[in-house]
């Protein structure tokens, strides 16, 4: 299963790279620091990491509670990221900063091929 696994996974890596199809945006990872008495805030440090992404539109099939028809829909490589985006993190695209709403994560031979992030503004 790894070598199937590799194989996808360079697939997704080639059709990321290819001029038109992927584009450069930025995954912005946050991390909680500590809290802070005096103003009653929560620090917080940001660790930006630029990847490729192919983007697509939301299908109609996919609007519910959680997904609305305006948002938008990037996948990228797992070998792109060192860690799993999750919905804590946001996306920079074309210095717009976007929520991550929902992270489907393909996965084969326990190895994360591809994460599909969903982004609201």
């Amino acid at each position: 299963m790894p070598n199937f696994a590799g194989a996808i996974q360079k697939a997704i890596d080639k059709v990321a790279s290819i001029e038109g199809f992927g584009a450069n945006v930025t995954i912005r990872y946050i991390t909680a620091g500590s809290y802070n008495t005096s103003t009653g805030a929560i620090s917080e440090s940001n660790s930006d990491v630029v990847v490729k992404a192919v983007f697509e539109d939301v299908n109609m099939r996919e609007v519910n509670e959680l997904i609305q028809a305006e948002d938008k829909k990037i996948t990228i490589s797992g070998d792109a990221v060192t860690t799993k985006p999750t919905t804590k993190d946001k996306v920079l695209i074309s210095n717009i900063v976007h929520n991550i709403i929902r992270v489907l994560t393909k996965t084969a031979g326990g190895v994360d091929i591809s994460y599909t992030l969903y982004l609201r503004t």
